[in-house]
């Protein structure tokens, strides 16, 4: 009887161990089914609640946001395509720091272009929903790693 028991526990934890589980990989982006003219809209949405823009803020929040989702959008196309086509590879060092390097160019960029749009008051909120938004994102990416 003793040895029947442990022969289901062992088979019933093996058949959940077994489970097939992509991870994070099966999941997408819900955000990236939008069109990048929806995205920039709720986005610009989002910030004229949090930070009370004027309708001229507004209008020039979002030109940048639909500038920012395009580019977003085509990135992650082209990531998309590389990887279907088994033309994805891991990047050099080298490879690497320029793409950081245009990465924190076009964030220093966005940010001055917000600097111009916002008056000091939103601004200073701007960077702080950014930090705080940048935090989250590091913990889930630590979450995610830790997965395994």
């Amino acid at each position: 009887m003793k040895r029947l028991v442990v022969m289901v526990l062992l088979l019933t934890s093996l058949g959940a161990v077994a489970q097939k589980n992509d991870g994070h990989k099966s999941r997408r982006s819900p955000k990236m089914d939008l069109t990048a003219e929806q995205m920039a809209t709720l986005q610009t949405k989002k910030m004229t609640l949090a930070l009370d823009l004027t309708k001229a803020q507004q209008e020039k929040i979002m030109k940048l946001q639909l500038d920012e989702a395009t580019l977003r959008k085509e990135k992650w196309e082209e990531m998309k395509a590389k990887k279907e086509s088994g033309k994805w590879q891991e990047p050099t060092s080298e490879e690497r720091f320029e793409m950081e390097n245009a990465r924190l160019e076009h964030q220093i960029a966005l940010q001055t272009k917000m600097k111009e749009i916002l008056n000091d008051e939103q601004y200073q909120t701007w960077k702080k929903m950014k930090k705080q938004k940048a935090m989250h994102g590091k913990k889930k990416m630590q979450q995610r790693g830790s997965r395994g």
